[in-house]
């Protein structure tokens, strides 16, 4: 039988001898094909605090509509709250294009939902507990979702507030804060919570407000421009875009910080 004259070489694209095998899609590195895959390690539009306390008969949270390019306040009007189902919300700081990944995941798993008919919706403790997973599972593919995010509920009869981070750390408390809220608005909504056995829908959304006024002047990510969301036995309620009142009289005496 004659020979076609073709010569099929199965090690064309293969390891040579002695040398390193550089996988395909493999990320540049010191040595070719090893080391982890590169994601977003670095995230790009960024939203700042977002606070969250629980009062009698439900809960509150908010944020600002601020989304920072880096140092640079770009986009002023953005959303950084969402309507999960009746009985849950939730708000996301971190970078803007995860949070947006996961608003498209839960509300397609919410649509899944709905569409089965049987009556039931996820409470707010089962996104809380979906929530951990997926942010442990991609952190551990070290892929992770850049985000902290809050989940408030009224669910059952009782009000529901949970914290989740990028490395799938969670928690539940009668008021949590992400970003510098940790450091400027957690302290005060922990002394009036401390103080009180409960507090009422007015007093919660008062204490949110005093808060987010102290981000505005002391977060230089933060924004005079909020929105603010209350689930209650009624329904979910987002209020905004709100603006706090602000008095910048006594700016010209500070001084020292140049």
């Amino acid at each position: 039988m004659a020979s076609s004259g073709l010569k099929l070489n199965f090690w064309e694209s293969g390891p040579k001898p002695g040398e390193f095998y550089s996988f395909p899609g493999a990320g540049n590195t010191t040595v070719p094909g090893c080391g982890p895959v590169r994601h977003t390690l670095n995230p790009m539009v960024t939203g700042t605090s977002v606070l969250g306390v629980k009062f009698t008969g439900g809960v509150i949270i908010a944020a600002d509509m601020l989304g920072s390019y880096g140092s640079l306040a770009r986009f002023r009007n953005i959303s950084r709250l969402m309507k999960v189902n009746d009985n849950t919300i939730l708000g996301a700081s971190g970078d803007y294009a995860d949070y947006q990944y996961i608003k498209q995941v839960i509300e397609q798993m919410v649509i899944d939902e709905e569409l089965l008919g049987d009556g039931h919706s996820y409470s707010p403790k089962a996104i809380h507990s979906w929530l951990t997973r997926v942010m442990y599972n991609r952190r551990s593919r070290m892929n992770p979702l850049w985000n902290t995010v809050v989940i408030g509920g009224f669910y059952n009869g009782e009000g529901f507030l949970g914290y989740v981070d990028k490395l799938g750390v969670a928690y539940e408390a009668p008021a949590v804060a992400t970003g510098f809220g940790a450091y400027l608005a957690q302290p005060l909504m922990r002394e009036v919570l401390e103080n009180k056995v409960e507090i009422s829908k007015d007093e919660a959304r008062a204490l949110i407000e005093r808060c987010l006024k102290v981000l505005y002047y002391r977060d230089a990510r933060s924004y005079n421009r909020h929105e603010i969301a209350i689930v209650t036995a009624e329904g979910v309620e987002i209020l905004g875009p709100l603006s706090s009142e602000t008095n910048w009289e006594i700016a010209h005496m500070v001084s020292g910080f140049e």
